[in-house]
């Protein structure tokens, strides 16, 4: 346990000032000044270095009752964040060392280090662990292996495919034996880098035409799996295209979370009862239990090259916002990283 003789006395923080109605709005946040905390036994302070936003993060600026508790009013927001510890009452993590934890949205984060998960900079690059090795990651390889039931010689339809999740979800199932993966995506660029450096087989651009045609068109005998990060028109093309027994794991619904009225829902669900498909939703937090499997074979791809990662990289805290609105917009190529 040690400390470091002069710390900083303040960091800025972002607040959340009133639940945004639709699309959020600057004047729905601040960036504040906020003491630094000195750590009380058991507790570690962290300057963090890369931050992480997350499509997830909408939900819980609503006050709707949802699997994790909304962002409180006036307070510092959470998210994911790598950072170094400068200072330490806690055994076994010391001064120097590097920690992820979910005090993000701020530049100094005090908390219980049971909290802290200790991290490698000289495996990966500390952003990795917020992407490719972290929650996204994680998140990726669950939902394809074990929720959608992914098995060699399946076909898979990734939507969203060139965000974090996505892109490897596309990449794991090539090297585990997919027949054929076809990804969707927002930009002819996108469509390229899906194509090109993650091995995709197809792509196309939703905004092109009707994704259902594009579907068809990308995969003309069908789709196994379909993993879903964006809903609406994407998951109703998916049900169409679904093959018997095929498996629909449900990530995210991008496409509806700054809805002010209910979406409609797909309107050929009975088109599961032809197939026996099957829909499922799933949180990565069920399936932490499957970290150091993933830990392990993710990571060996990672340092082969046999698994490719982008990073969209924002600098400063004071672009923290903006960095996440650029997440709804899609202006990202794989994971959003904020570097302090």
């Amino acid at each position: 346990m040690s400390e470091t003789p002069t710390l900083p006395a303040t960091g800025r923080e972002w607040r959340l000032l009133s639940r945004p109605v639709g699309w959020p709005k600057p004047e729905d946040f601040e960036l504040a000044e906020a003491e630094i905390r000195r750590p009380g036994p058991g507790e570690v302070l962290v300057r963090n270095e890369y931050l992480s936003v997350d499509p997830y993060m909408r939900g819980r600026m609503s006050a709707a009752k949802s699997y994790v508790a909304p962002f409180e009013l006036g307070k510092a927001m959470q998210g994911g964040a790598v950072g170094e510890v400068i200072a330490s009452e806690a055994e076994g993590l010391a001064v120097g060392d590097h920690v992820l934890h979910f005090g993000g949205w701020r530049e100094y984060a005090t908390f219980d280090a049971a909290q802290a998960v200790k991290v490698d900079p000289d495996t990966a690059p500390l952003s990795a662990y917020l992407g490719v090795l972290g929650m996204t990651g994680l998140t990726a390889y669950a939902g394809l292996l074990r929720t959608a039931s992914f098995k060699e010689g399946d076909s898979v339809f990734v939507s969203g495919a060139a965000g974090a999740v996505g892109s490897q979800v596309g990449q794991i199932a090539k090297l585990k034996g997919a027949s054929r993966v076809i990804g969707s995506a927002g930009s002819d660029e996108k469509v390229k880098l899906l194509v090109e450096e993650y091995g995709f087989d197809a792509a196309f651009n939703y905004k092109n035409g009707p994704v259902a045609e594009q579907l068809q068109q990308a995969a003309p005998d069908g789709v196994d799996v379909y993993f879903d990060n964006v809903g609406g028109d994407h998951l109703e093309a998916a049900i169409g295209a679904l093959n018997e027994h095929g498996r629909i794991a449900i990530c995210g619904m991008i496409s509806v979370y700054n809805n002010t009225e209910p979406a409609p829902g797909p309107r050929n669900l009975t088109r599961l009862i032809q197939t026996r498909g099957n829909i499922q939703g799933f949180l990565v937090s069920d399936h932490y239990d499957l970290q150091p499997q993933f830990v392990q074979e993710v990571g060996a791809w990672v340092r082969s090259g046999e698994l490719k990662y982008r990073e969209t990289v924002v600098e400063g805290i004071e672009n923290n916002l903006e960095a996440f609105l650029g997440v709804l917009r899609g202006d990202n190529t794989g994971k959003m990283i904020v570097k302090l």
